[in-house]
C-alpha cells in the first residue's frame, strides 16, 4: 500500500500512475492498494482538498481545468471503476463519491455542487435474493449533465443520470434519469417544474443586489426547453389513447340508449 501527500508526476513498479502537470500539496491524500491504477489532471485544474483511495486495480481518474474556485472531494474507487471530473466545476463543502465493479460516475462542465453532496454507484455491500442469491442491489453508473446544481445534501445513488441545465432540490435523492432543465426534488426526486434555467451569480453578494429577471444577470449557453423523455411521451400517448376510447364507449352508450 502506498500513501501519497502530493499530486504530481508519479509511477511505481506496479503500474500505478499520476499524471499532473501541476504539483498540489496541500490537503492531498492519496491510498494506492492496488495496481494499474491512474489519476490524470488537466494542467489547469484547480483543486481546494482531494482524498482518493484505490481499493483494487484498473481504476482511473479523470479530473478536468477550471477557471473557477475548484472542489474538495473525497472518491473511493473499486475495481474497474472511473471518475471523471468536468471542467469549472465547483464545490461549497467537500463531496464523497464512490464508485466500484466497473462503474463510472462522471460530472459534466460547469456542474455547481453545494455542501454534504454524495454520489454512489453502489452501496457499499451486497444485497441477496434470499430464494435466488441472486444480487439484488447491482452497481450503476452516474451521468450529471453540463451546467447542473445540486443542492445542499443532495445525493445521486446508482442509475441516476442528470441532464444539462437542472437543479436538484435540498436533501433530494437521485436515483434516475431526470431530463434537461428542470428542478427535481424529493427522495426518490420528482421533477416539478420544467422549462428553467439557473446563473451562478449569487443573490447577494453578486450585483445587483435584486435580480427580478434575465436581464440581471448574464445568460449561460443553457436557456433550453425541457426535452419530453421518450418513456414519458410513450405514457401520455397512451393515456390519451385509453381517453379517446373510453370517450368513444361512453358516445356509443348514449347513442344506444336514444
Amino acid at each position: 500500500m502506498k500513501k501519497l501527500n502530493v499530486l504530481s508526476d508519479f509511477n511505481d513498479d506496479q503500474g500505478n500512475t499520476i499524471t499532473s502537470p501541476t504539483t498540489f500539496d496541500k490537503n492531498i491524500a492519496i491510498t494506492i492498494r492496488g495496481r494499474n491504477n491512474r489519476i490524470i489532471v488537466d494542467r489547469g485544474a484547480r483543486i481546494n482538498k482531494l482524498t482518493v483511495i484505490f481499493d483494487c486495480d484498473n481504476a482511473t481518474v479523470v479530473i478536468g481545468p477550471s477557471s473557477r474556485r475548484g472542489f474538495s472531494m473525497s472518491m473511493q474507487l473499486g475495481q474497474d471503476s472511473t471518475v471523471r471530473v468536468g471542467a469549472n466545476v465547483t464545490t461549497t463543502g467537500a463531496c464523497i463519491i464512490n464508485a466500484a465493479e466497473g462503474a463510472t460516475v462522471a460530472s459534466g462542465n460547469d456542474v455547481m455542487i453545494a455542501s454534504e453532496n454524495q454520489f454512489r454507484a453502489h452501496d457499499g455491500h451486497p444485497i441477496f435474493d434470499v430464494a435466488t442469491g441472486k444480487r439484488v442491489n447491482p452497481v450503476k453508473d452516474i451521468t450529471i449533465g453540463n451546467h447542473v446544481w445540486f443542492g445542499a445534501q443532495a445525493v445521486a445513488l446508482a442509475g441516476a443520470n442528470v441532464g444539462d441545465g437542472s437543479v436538484i432540490g435540498f436533501r433530494s435523492i437521485v436515483n434516475k434519469k431526470i431530463p434537461n432543465n428542470c428542478i427535481a426534488v424529493g427522495s426518490p426526486a420528482k421533477v416539478v417544474r420544467k422549462n428553467i434555467v439557473w446563473e451562478r451569480p449569487h443573490l447577494s453578494f453578486v450585483a445587483p443586489p435584486y435580480k427580478p429577471d434575465s436581464s440581471t444577470v448574464e445568460q449561460s449557453a443553457y436557456w433550453n426547453m425541457t426535452e419530453e423523455q421518450p418513456a414519458i411521451i410513450a405514457e401520455n400517448r397512451k393515456r390519451f389513447l385509453s381517453l379517446r376510447r373510453n370517450i368513444w364507449h361512453i358516445r356509443r352508450r348514449l347513442l344506444n340508449t336514444q
